[in-house]
């Protein structure tokens, strides 16, 4: 479809299952990330699948850089018509009386402010041209907190809400929001969360059929394909198995 589809967090999980099926789907690339390195293998393997990829190396939490990065795009990519908001993660699953506020700060610099620092120096552009659509990758974890979840699920819910406050922003132009609300998702989100214990990330998806990445990535192609007075503005994500963010039954 030739549109300009930008991607936080590029480089793994949802961010890159996103940006294979957007690819697949004949779109122009700009893929953002903190590893330039595996930001370039990325590039060089849908290149040669015909795509065009432009590469950006920055952490969404750097507001100076991220800026810089954007505010110098090359002409022809600078019309971005797709922005997902993917970069996030969760760090920790202790009481919220016992957390690391180190991990807090991460993920409400990375969840929140990162997608605010995106939506504020894109979305100003797709309002000029009355055109263009924001797929923020939100989660279930935003409807209830969990057990061990609060301050993620407090960042996911944020997620929601500057989900919908956008989507009333922009009510008078032609712009869509889209908020993505996955569930249980077999990435390295749960390595993530555990720090690199492999072995407890792994007990996370014992005995249930896990989404895939692509599972996230098929709603997100979807959403943006839909008509242009097809507004899909939220959508919950789940394992067959799993009823919401505390009710899994694993076989």
């Amino acid at each position: 479809m030739n549109r300009i589809v930008l991607i936080t967090g590029a480089t793994s999980g949802i961010g890159l299952a996103c940006a294979r099926k957007f690819a697949e789907n004949g779109d122009r690339l700009i893929l953002t990330g903190r590893n330039e390195l595996r930001l370039a293998d990325i590039s060089n393997e849908l290149t040669e699948k015909g795509t065009k990829v432009l590469t950006l190396a920055f952490d969404v939490r750097d507001q100076e850089r991220a800026a810089r990065c954007i505010h110098h795009l090359p002409a022809e990519w600078s019309n971005i018509d797709v922005l997902v908001n993917n970069a996030g993660l969760a760090l920790g699953l202790e009481p919220e009386y016992e957390g690391n506020p180190e991990d807090w700060e991460t993920m409400i610099d990375t969840n929140i402010k990162g997608l605010l620092t995106m939506t504020r120096l894109i979305v100003p552009g797709m309002v000029e041209r009355n055109r263009g659509h924001v797929i923020n990758v939100g989660s279930v974890a935003g409807d209830a907190a969990y057990a061990g979840g609060n301050v993620y699920c407090a960042t996911k819910a944020a997620v929601k809400a500057l989900s919908d406050g956008l989507r009333i922003d922009v009510a008078n132009t032609a712009i869509r929001v889209t908020n993505l609300k996955p569930g249980l998702v077999e990435t390295n989100f749960s390595n993530i969360r555990f720090h690199g214990d492999s072995d407890r990330a792994a007990n996370v998806y014992k005995g249930i059929k896990p989404l895939t990445g692509d599972d996230i990535a098929d709603m997100a192609v979807y959403a943006a394909n839909a008509p242009a007075h097809v507004q899909i503005a939220e959508v919950l994500i789940l394992a067959t198995h799993q009823a919401n963010g505390n009710v899994i039954v694993r076989k």
